[in-house]
């Protein structure tokens, strides 16, 4: 299972999270759990609504691999940044349309019969705040 992750996770990360949002059909079960601080989204739906509510406020997105993806058994790990051009409309940001912000983060994911069945995220949300001029 673990040799097989790997280049599944690459596909998360590289393929769905850079604008292949439909791939989350093949990538995650049907009881998919996404955890991201403060809200839980279910199945492959749910995470394709996800996505692209947290690309709507930008432009240019480019996610990037920057550590991994570590694989331990059914678990798999890495670390990532996510950049873009921000567009406007997220409450409370103080940033202009057309600054530039990058933040990284962290995923872990449990795989589940070769699909992701689980996935918590954390990610530096300082970072993004401050660039946003939010807060």
């Amino acid at each position: 299972m673990g040799s097989a992750i790997a280049p599944r996770y690459e596909r998360w990360l590289l393929d769905m999270w850079n604008g292949d949002f439909e791939l989350a059909r093949d990538l995650v079960t049907p009881g998919f759990v996404g955890h991201w601080p403060g809200m839980d989204v279910h199945g492959p739906d749910g995470l394709i609504e996800a996505l692209k509510q947290g690309h709507q406020p930008f432009d240019d997105v480019t996610v990037t691999l920057d550590v991994g993806p570590i694989v331990d058994g059914d678990r798999v790990a890495a670390r990532w940044t996510f950049g873009g051009v921000y567009r406007g409309g997220i409450p409370g940001a103080s940033a202009a349309a057309g600054t530039r912000i990058a933040f990284s983060g962290h995923d872990i994911l449990r795989a589940e019969s070769g699909k992701f069945a689980e996935y918590w995220v954390i990610s530096d949300a300082q970072t993004f705040n401050r660039q946003l001029g939010i807060g």
